[in-house]
């Protein structure tokens, strides 16, 4: 039998003493050191987009092992975030932070120095390992320091640091290759992560979960195994047919693997996933709406890019910083404090719903504006910068408060597991809604934007082209748009009700 989240007894941190919760007298400095750690990782997930010419030329390196470099880091990342939350859980949130460091660090040097493609795809692997452990141990170490009052601004500002990570990797890589050559992105990281080491070591303390000291190897092995086979299946959708045997037979591999994953927690005495947190009203609603989310912001993010770049002609650095007010409106209303203060006026179901609801609209304004002007793009990152600071912050607390102090790795793990998926799968489905459109205007162009664009006789033609793939863009982002509306109503509506469920229960 498993032990239910409400009988685990939870883990103080220093300062909290039983009766009167208080946060560690030195919080906001340790908030502001795993900061630094958690945008150095953010930063890796697409400042290599900015350097695929340079690794192309100077390490002959075919499209295959481009995909690889890209791919790895994500891959490995994604697969482990789970059991790297358990880890920092079981042995100490503290040492697996100053582990992912290394191993982060290490894998940096490794891959600055490479000579080969092969060199970079691992050293970009044994980066994710890191990435994995850091993007976990910072947002449990943030629920352990912080008092329950304190935890939504804390988590808002660690969210922010996430969309401001997002937004200046294409910025920075961008600026590092117009001045250095192309492992410089990696090595930049170094300096950054010994600072990190040194401040983790002197400030942030030691804390653990005493149950289960027992290592679930099978459940990590299972766990890892399956999100990557999932994660793989996705991203290989749109390049060998979402009916070819590889992608099917993936995705059926992963969801045997998550089925056994599933079964072997439920008959453990301490899982490293406790089946009983999907009893939890609250949690469930969080990780339907956080899915939604996902799918709808990171898939119209990703084709927003694209579109900039080749339908608009703007280079990399261009397009990043024509996307920047986005991720500038969220550090603004998160880091003053702005986006906090509505959340708690408004309570949790309704924050949730109205961030969805701006972030919906700031989609629709982008597919239907933007090709009188960037002035419609503007409006709708705004909007969906303004979206994303009232509701992610409070989705992301609603997940890491519903389930026990004690299990805050495993929560990390689950919240950054389910971005990763959720992201994941809107980037393949909204590409796809973008490709089909496309392929029916443009039947020649069998979906491919570049090729194309390549083969046009004319410019009457070159602009045919560009019309159809804006067509395509404009539906895909509408979708988008219903997804993220969807999440919102539903994780809104099933909060309301958790929330008046347990008020019933005190009464």
């Amino acid at each position: 039998m498993t032990t239910s989240p409400q009988e685990q007894a939870p883990d103080r941190s220093p300062g909290q003493v039983a009766g009167q919760p208080q946060g560690h007298a030195r919080r906001w400095l340790i908030l502001g050191v795993i900061c630094l750690a958690q945008l150095t990782v953010l930063l890796d997930n697409t400042v290599l987009n900015v350097a695929i010419p340079s690794l192309t030329r100077e390490l002959d390196a075919s499209t295959a092992d481009i995909q690889w470099m890209i791919n790895a880091y994500s891959l490995v990342q994604s697969g482990l975030l789970l059991t790297a939350g358990n880890a920092a859980d079981r042995y100490g949130r503290k040492r697996m932070l100053i582990v992912g460091l290394t191993l982060f660090g290490a894998g940096s040097l490794v891959a600055g120095l490479a000579g080969s493609a092969g060199q970079l795809i691992a050293a970009r692997a044994g980066m994710g390992i890191g990435g994995a452990l850091l993007l976990t141990t910072t947002l449990a170490v943030v629920m352990q320091i912080f008092t329950h009052e304190e935890q939504p601004r804390a988590i808002g500002i660690w969210a922010a640091v996430n969309s401001l990570g997002f937004a200046a990797g294409p910025l920075v890589g961008g600026f590092i290759l117009n001045h250095f050559w192309w492992g410089a992105i990696f090595l930049v990281n170094l300096p950054v992560v010994v600072l990190a080491l040194v401040a983790v070591a002197a400030y942030v303390p030691e804390s653990r979960n005493r149950q289960g000291d027992r290592p679930d190897v099978v459940g990590a092995v299972l766990s890892t195994i399956g999100m990557a086979s999932l994660v793989y299946a996705i991203i290989s959708g749109p390049e060998h047919g979402w009916a070819s045997v590889r992608v099917l037979g993936t995705a059926a591999g992963a969801a045997a693997v998550l089925a056994a994953f599933a079964y072997w927690e439920s008959r453990i005495p301490h899982p490293m996933l406790d089946p009983q947190f999907f009893r939890i009203r609250r949690f469930t609603a969080s990780v339907g709406g956080l899915v939604l989310i996902t799918f709808g912001m990171g898939g119209a993010l990703f084709l927003l890019t694209q579109y900039l770049q080749f339908v608009l002609g703007y280079g990399p650095l261009e397009a990043g910083l024509r996307t920047a007010p986005m991720a500038l409106t969220v550090v603004a209303l998160n880091f003053t404090g702005v986006a906090t203060k509505w959340s708690a006026r408004m309570g949790t179901p309704v924050s949730i719903g109205l961030g969805m609801g701006l972030m919906a609209a700031g989609l629709v304004s982008i597919a239907t504006l933007t090709a009188h002007g960037y002035a419609g793009t503007l409006l709708g990152l705004v909007l969906i910068g303004t979206g994303t600071a009232v509701g992610s912050p409070v989705m992301s607390h609603a997940i890491m408060s519903s389930i026990p102090r004690d299990k805050a790795g495993v929560g990390a793990g689950i919240n950054g597991t389910l971005a990763e998926f959720g992201t994941g799968l809107g980037v393949a489905v909204l590409g796809a809604v973008l490709n089909a459109r496309f392929a029916a205007l443009v039947p020649v162009a069998a979906g491919s934007l570049p090729v194309a664009l390549a083969a046009a006789g004319s410019d009457g033609e070159r602009a045919r082209i560009t019309d159809a793939y804006s067509s395509g863009l404009e539906t895909s982002l509408l979708v988008g748009a219903v997804a993220v509306l969807l999440g919102g109503l539903v994780a809104g509506t099933l909060l309301h009700r958790a929330d008046r469920a347990d008020s019933g229960k005190k009464a």
